[in-house]
């Protein structure tokens, strides 16, 4: 796994697996249920990802957005490829909501809705959260 996969956690904040992608729970939560999708490979920007990682992010989108509509019964979605300190290949997806979203005894409010997402009032996890919210994503998850 590239260093910005093992950043955001891995293996503890994974959430599913694909060829060429790894979607992990983010540590830092602006709304609950945000996730990093990141390219496995060791490319630092969009264009250097082969043939193969665009078409195979194709499926790791359609099961993020199946999973987190049934799990936190988003909105809206924002994928944000932001790569400022992280440098491989990634996007923040950010599940957006008026109010507030619970699971795992954990009540997060989207805090930017209807803007932009408010990434510096994000709730950090603890190791506990993130098992429990890695759980609850994987029982969400396409089969």
């Amino acid at each position: 796994m590239n260093e910005t996969i093992l950043r955001f956690g891995h293996p503890d904040t994974l959430v599913a697996e694909y060829a060429d992608w790894v979607v992990l729970l983010r540590p830092s939560q602006p709304t609950l249920g945000s996730l990093v999708l990141a390219a496995k490979g060791e490319a630092t920007a969009f264009s250097d990802l082969p043939a193969e990682a665009f078409a195979g992010l194709q499926r790791a989108i359609a099961d993020v957005e199946g999973a987190l509509g049934v799990a936190v019964r988003y909105e809206k979605i924002n994928y944000l490829m932001l790569m400022m300190v992280d440098p491989n290949v990634h996007f923040h997806v950010i599940p957006r909501y008026a109010g507030e979203r619970t699971a795992c005894g954990l009540t997060i409010a989207d805090a930017g809705w209807p803007k932009a997402p408010a990434l510096g009032e994000a709730v950090d996890l603890d190791g506990d959260q993130i098992r429990n919210l890695v759980a609850w994503l994987k029982a969400a998850w396409p089969a």
